[in-house]
């Protein structure tokens, strides 16, 4: 049976998730409405000759005017700017019945067009977990206001989202997030203090874009996923238990009260999670390659060390105080992995300055509106460069 597929906006088209997206779209012929990036003009431009979609906006102003001028002799539209990718959102609609929007830009950059997305009223799936960690007190309820249930896009809670179909939140006893570990598993912190760059930025397992990476290098974007499970399910942070599991294949489970567990596995490739997205309720022809059981060989699992990962336990401690909290972690974390990759920071020196900084903002604990918490953001990333220059 042949699925007919909603139109889509790609937010982050150029990123790792959005360029799975654009081959999503290209396998199965879905009408691509939108298109966002940064600076990337040269890509942005053989997508959107590819992609023939009606908008393009750039956060990058003076990127936008280069496109501008490279796509002239197509009818596309071009915004420009933070707010413009908000803008063509907007006044973007769909083509057909249904519109999905699939965010997938990188960082706190991403809430704006989410918050954006759901005031539309339009279907959003969420690769951005940035979102839910730095707003998921406003993100959530803004959702609910509209009618709109969240479409998961991280691996994890898409495959959490359908394990959930075996059962209801009341039933649920907690959730089974698993992590590939980084490259660094079982290291100790005085290893850790002599890793570089390079051997941070090899994953065994996914291929990712170079922030991403090193977040789940310091297991920081696990700490992240932990948040967001906690929004995005309604659950308590106690429910979430985070297991290592360096095969990659179970990408996470839901245990039932009844001490039944209900686990999702398949290859590790985000293009099933955009696919699901796009088809939920229903299921489609794949996207991605059948999983072979007998090459897998056995499946294997281990606890996290949250002392010398530090950034995953102190994860948990900004969920519990909740407030401000989360998006000072995420605030500070984003400032001190652009000083790593600029190799002007230690690896060790990343979970140093991001548990300093959460540590001297405490009070924001207590903060709870959208203007209170982009306010701790920016001061966290003021407090962490001070760090910085200390250092």
């Amino acid at each position: 049976m042949r699925y007919e597929y909603p139109s889509m906006m790609i937010l982050g088209a150029t990123g790792s998730v959005g360029k799975q997206a654009v081959d999503v779209a290209r396998k199965h012929n879905v009408r691509v409405d939108a298109v966002s990036a940064n600076k990337s003009v040269l890509e942005t431009e053989d997508i959107v000759r590819m992609l023939q979609p009606r908008a393009c906006a750039m956060a990058d102003e003076q990127s936008a005017r280069d496109l501008a001028v490279r796509i002239a002799d197509l009818p596309v539209r071009v915004y420009s700017g933070a707010q413009g990718i908000c803008e063509m959102i907007a006044q973007t609609n769909a083509e057909g019945d249904k519109q999905v929007v699939l965010n997938s830009i990188l960082g706190q950059a991403g809430l704006a067009p989410t918050l954006a997305t759901l005031e539309a009223g339009k279907q959003l799936a969420l690769a951005n977990k940035e979102s839910l960690v730095v707003a998921g007190e406003i993100v959530m309820p803004l959702a609910a206001q509209k009618g709109i249930d969240i479409l998961p896009v991280d691996s994890e809670h898409c495959a959490i989202y359908q394990c959930l179909r075996s059962g209801n939140k009341k039933e649920i006893k907690r959730i089974m997030l698993t992590a590939s570990g980084g490259p660094f598993y079982g290291y100790t912190r005085q290893q850790l203090e002599h890793v570089t760059k390079q051997s941070t930025l090899a994953h065994p397992t996914w291929n990712m874009g170079a922030k991403i990476t090193v977040d789940s290098a310091t297991m920081m974007n696990k700490g992240f996923e932990v948040i967001e499970a906690v929004h995005l399910f309604g659950v308590r942070p106690e429910q979430v238990e985070v297991t290592v599991h360096r095969e990659s294949i179970i990408h996470s489970a839901v245990e039932y009260i009844d001490n039944n567990v209900i686990a999702q596995l398949s290859v590790p490739d985000m293009r099933s999670c955009v696919q699901y997205a796009l088809t939920y309720p229903v299921r489609s022809e794949a996207s991605i390659e059948q999983l072979d059981w007998f090459s897998v060989g056995r499946l294997t699992f281990g606890r996290p060390d949250m002392q010398t990962f530090s950034l995953l336990r102190l994860a948990f401690e900004c969920i519990q105080k909740g407030g401000a909290l989360p998006a000072v972690l995420n605030a500070a974390n984003e400032v001190c992995v652009e000083a790593f990759l600029q190799e002007k920071l230690s690896f060790c020196g990343v979970m140093d300055t991001v548990e300093q900084v959460v540590t001297d903002m405490q009070s924001v604990a207590c903060m709870h509106s959208l203007e209170q918490i982009l306010e701790s953001d920016l001061y966290a990333r003021e407090l962490a460069r001070q760090h910085l220059k200390k250092m």
